[in-house]
């Protein structure tokens, strides 16, 4: 009988679990309609299988939200519903390419140096087939031992007029062998190819598109994936828009790298002595000489890595000499540019930029706004004055009609503190009111929004942040903040999320993998959570502050950054400053109907006002789901599909 029970009571709490997941999905989407109106086109433009697979998929990754590795068998589905070239799509294209009002000749270099000679056919094949036909192909052959290459190079030399080879007679290793082969190319745009690798039949094609497009381009890059000696595709690699934080954390251009040939030619090609990370090199080189909007993304795979026991591909630590020259090719480009910073390699094999702080570092205010919670702000605070090494701050606690008495006794015991100043505002609750009011009395010449509910893990959270916020023309900066249980609370912000927003890697482990480690990088996106968030106190007027008439709860954070970006500002989300947030503890029903009504509100004045960005993230991929925080594959992507 009492296993019975138990069994029905199971049962029962996991219905309710359902139940409530549904709700809080529905409500987080914008409401059932919203919910309907996506049904409805899914199913319009992919049909019942393509509704079915993304049913499928956001059902079962809401489940599992802590997978952050896309699986290989949904990705081979994902890769013959939305990403075959076929026939019939090779000849749109090549139809469409009659309407470019630009053929650019794009000079495809490849360096070579005893590869496996199966794979450098393929590589050159995978040339030949492009649907694009204005390239050339540029070999270097670095002196190469095994005849069977040699033979290969002079068999496609002559086989294609378009395919130049060049045979030197010493080997220089791959920055000489690139130059051998960049001193033939005679293209507008320079694209990257490795010996083994592979491009796709379209890759070509989407460069040109891209260019055509946007005459200002200057570097172009796109999507790739790997790809096994059985022809077996894993591990897609869906990039965002170019992310200068980012990029300073490990080469995200990459492939497929298409470089203008010109600004390429001028600052030299190549530079021997970074073997092993050439094109990073080269690419901080050349976004010295651009523009950042003149870098584009082209959101597809373009371009397969190969894996086997030599490459890069599988496995970094394998050529770790590639590691020290990305390190020695970072502290270049920061000498360059005169920024005072040190270059750290972390443990996951990529990058961290540690900048340096002025002698005497700017007065930091910190607002609290806060009410009737004891516990929670006095663990707040003491963790603040206690562990905090920045040594320029002063602490605004804003108390909201705090009624209880302990919390009423521990705020008369804080205004004893040396950094510490209460105000009191008797307003009814409005996050975005409250905090600008308290702004206008900071004295800091930067402010830090900062929850009660918050506590202080890394004793350098604060110096890390104004590290990041003195950096030029970088308008915000957030923090990493964990859920008392170790699960991540906030990674950044991604919008479009569930409809407006959501927190990049929401509830994963601290031993868990994230997509290609962007959970434990510097980089930027389009929103942080002002539960922890930085701001320079000239651009926070800028920009208007907090939006006290429409977003007097949710959403004024996003709406904030948002307002920030379109100023030019940039927005930087900093692993290395950690906190918990204890944010289950004093958050109120979420189902209340008041709180629902006003954050439907809330919700729709977001859309209205941003919609196109948010449709769009520049910090996210058009690939990747919006149905749940953890990079999971976009069921169909968000891109013009050709067929």
């Amino acid at each position: 009988m009492d296993r019975m029970l138990n069994s029905i009571s199971n049962k029962i709490t996991k219905l309710f679990y359902a139940i409530g997941f549904v709700l809080r999905f529905i409500v987080k989407l914008g409401g059932l309609g919203v919910l309907l109106k996506k049904i409805h086109k899914v199913y319009q433009n992919h049909g019942f299988v393509g509704l079915v697979s993304k049913a499928t998929y956001v059902f079962r990754q809401s489940i599992v939200s802590s997978n952050y590795q896309i699986k290989a068998k949904e990705y081979q589905k994902w890769i013959r519903l939305y990403s075959n070239c076929d026939q019939e799509k090779v000849l749109r294209l090549k139809g469409l390419i009659n309407s470019f009002h630009s053929k650019p000749l794009v000079s495809v270099i490849l360096p070579v140096y005893n590869p496996h000679p199966k794979w450098l056919k393929a590589a050159i094949e995978s040339v030949l087939a492009q649907v694009y036909p204005y390239w050339e192909l540029c070999i270097a052959d670095d002196a190469s031992t095994d005849q069977k290459v040699i033979e290969a190079l002079k068999h496609y030399q002559h086989l294609d007029p378009r395919i130049k080879v060049s045979f030197r007679s010493q080997n220089g290793h791959i920055s000489a062998a690139s130059n051998s082969a960049l001193e033939m190319a005679s293209g507008d745009w320079i694209a990257l190819l490795d010996h083994d690798d592979l491009l796709t039949k379209d890759a070509l094609f989407w460069v040109s598109d891209t260019i055509n497009k946007n005459s200002e381009a200057r570097l172009i890059y796109s999507d790739e994936d790997k790809i096994t000696s059985r022809g077996w595709r894993k591990d897609p690699y869906f990039k965002c828009d170019f992310n200068y934080s980012l990029f300073l954390s490990y080469n995200m251009v990459s492939h497929l790298g298409v470089y203008h040939a010109e600004i390429v030619k001028k600052i030299g090609g190549f530079r021997q002595g970074f073997e092993g990370a050439q094109d990073y090199d080269l690419a901080l080189r050349f976004i010295e000489q651009i523009n950042h909007d003149q870098i584009y993304h082209i959101p597809r795979i373009l371009y397969h890595w190969r894996i086997h026991q030599k490459s890069t591909s599988s496995g970094s630590e394998i050529k770790k000499y590639a590691l020290a020259a990305g390190t020695k090719a970072l502290e270049e480009h920061l000498q360059r540019i005169k920024v005072s910073a040190k270059v750290e390699l972390l443990p996951s094999l990529a990058y961290r930029i540690k900048y340096s702080l002025p002698h005497i570092p700017p007065l930091i205010s910190i607002i609290i706004p806060s009410k009737n919670n004891f516990m929670m702000l006095q663990t707040c605070l003491e963790s603040i004055l206690s562990k905090t090494s920045y040594p320029n701050f002063e602490v605004l606690i804003v108390d909201n009609n705090s009624d209880d008495p302990e919390t009423k006794t521990l705020l008369r015991e804080l205004a004893n503190q040396k950094h510490v100043t209460i105000i009191t505002d008797t307003r009814p609750f409005n996050f975005s009111v409250i905090n600008n009011q308290a702004a206008k009395s900071a004295k800091g010449e930067y402010i830090c929004f900062l929850n009660d509910d918050t506590e202080v893990i890394s004793p350098d959270w604060l110096s890390e942040m104004m590290s990041h916020a003195m950096q030029p023309m970088v308008g915000a900066v957030g923090a990493k903040l964990w859920y008392p249980d170790d699960r991540l609370q906030h990674g950044g912000v991604i919008l479009g999320i569930g409809g407006v927003a959501g927190h990049s890697h929401k509830y994963l482990g601290k031993n868990d993998v994230s997509y290609f480690n962007r959970a434990n990088l510097i980089q930027e996106f389009s929103a942080v959570t002002a539960a922890c968030m930085l701001v320079q106190k000239k651009i926070f007027v800028e920009a208007g502050g907090f939006d006290e008439k429409n977003l007097s709860i949710a959403f004024n954070d996003v709406d904030l950054c948002l307002k920030i970006k379109t100023l030019g500002y940039r927005i930087v989300w900093t692993p290395f400053a950690e906190l918990y947030h204890h944010e289950s503890i004093s958050r109120g029903n979420d189902f209340d109907p008041d709180k629902i009504e006003r954050f439907m509100k809330e919700n729709d004045f977001m859309l209205e006002k941003w919609g196109k960005l948010i449709g769009n993230d520049p910090a996210y991929s058009p690939n990747l789901t919006l149905e749940s925080e953890n990079f999971g594959l976009a069921w169909p992507p968000r891109i013009e599909l050709i067929s």
